[in-house]
């Protein structure tokens, strides 16, 4: 099995496409003003956005995209109008992550972990 695809909701399909392409996910499923699907820049995985008109619900939602990149990224796209709530900070799971939201309010995570992400020095033996 693997995770292929993530969806989160959004009042705007537009504004919140442009969001995620300005962070380097390319559009390949146009339903706008209903459903768009991106794709990841690095490997096969797919992003995508569905409009809905009730009230978003993010509490508890996280998504993250690992970069290998990330500070430069982070950089860049700063000088894009991307803000962040927290800048790349080194955190004690071992991980550099950089916090912010789209412009729904789901919360996203850029980091980078490398080896760390599936072989933490605390990774259970199998």
């Amino acid at each position: 099995m693997n995770l292929n695809q993530v969806t989160v909701p959004s009042h705007n399909l537009e504004l919140s496409v442009k969001f995620y392409q300005r962070l380097g996910l390319q559009l390949i499923v146009d339903s706008i003003l209903r459903y768009a699907r991106l794709l990841c820049p690095d490997g096969h995985s797919t992003f995508s956005i569905h409009h809905v008109d009730h009230s978003i619900q993010t509490a508890g939602l996280t998504v993250y995209f690992e970069c290998e990149d990330l500070d430069s990224r982070c950089e860049f796209l700063q000088t894009q109008g991307i803000e962040f709530d927290l800048p790349p900070t080194d955190q004690s799971w071992l991980w550099r992550e950089a916090h912010l939201r789209d412009p729904d309010g789901n919360h996203l995570i850029l980091f980078h972990a490398g080896e760390n992400r599936i072989h933490p020095p605390w990774r259970l033996n199998s």
